[in-house]
């Protein structure tokens, strides 16, 4: 797995290529000092993960990683901070973050790490549970009919929104893990939405606050 590391502090930066790089399959290819060098380093090496700090000089890591998923809708983007800002969080999800994470939490970081490359989103405890609130916003009940949404998909939806695997959700739903993976692919679709960080944001934008 080939990272990326972004951080404003070098000595945290290099700590952290030595902590990453005790793992075998982990190399890091570079690191960088600011949300600029972040958008430079992810468009010359293309990463399978960019770790990356949020408050930095000059760009911020939110501001690079949206300007990095402009660019590359695919992109893999996990922030370590030791910020649990409540607006930091709404934004990580907004730009289509895999994940948030703190930095206290070193013994989660290459965990993080593995779980974002293989497709999943990752957030620590204290955040995971902050997301419903965040995302809250009145209003009538969404109109999962207008979308033809199946009862089966909704509840593929709730499961994602929970955090869980497709491992996780087949076993919930009985079902293979391909035809989960099937399932949300459609749904993606049906919402135009990018991946499942932001099918979680929708459910907690327009579904969860309004049942």
């Amino acid at each position: 797995m080939r990272i990326v590391i972004v951080d404003d502090d070098q000595l945290v930066a290099l700590s952290l290529k030595t902590i990453l790089e005790a793992d075998p399959s982990i190399t890091v290819v570079a690191t960088g000092q600011d949300g600029s060098d972040g958008v430079t380093l992810y468009g010359k090496h293309h990463p399978d993960v960019l770790l990356m700090d949020i408050q930095m000089r000059t760009m911020s890591g939110l501001q690079a990683a949206e300007e990095i998923r402009k660019q590359d809708r695919e992109a893999k983007i996990l922030f370590l901070t030791t910020f649990s800002d409540d607006e930091y969080i709404v934004k990580a999800l907004q730009v289509g973050a895999k994940g948030y994470i703190l930095k206290q939490d070193y013994e989660g970081i290459v965990p993080a790490l593995h779980a974002v490359q293989g497709g999943q989103s990752v957030f620590g405890g204290e955040i995971v549970q902050k997301i419903p609130e965040l995302m809250s916003s009145g209003g009538e009940t969404f109109d999962y009919d207008a979308y033809d949404i199946s009862e089966k998909e909704q509840a593929i939806i709730e499961q994602v929104a929970q955090g869980r695997s497709n491992k996780e959700i087949a076993e919930e739903l009985y079902l293979s893990e391909g035809t989960v993976r099937n399932y949300i692919s459609t749904v993606l679709d049906k919402l135009s939405l990018r991946d499942r960080t932001q099918l979680a944001v929708f459910y907690y934008q327009k579904v969860k606050t309004k049942l």
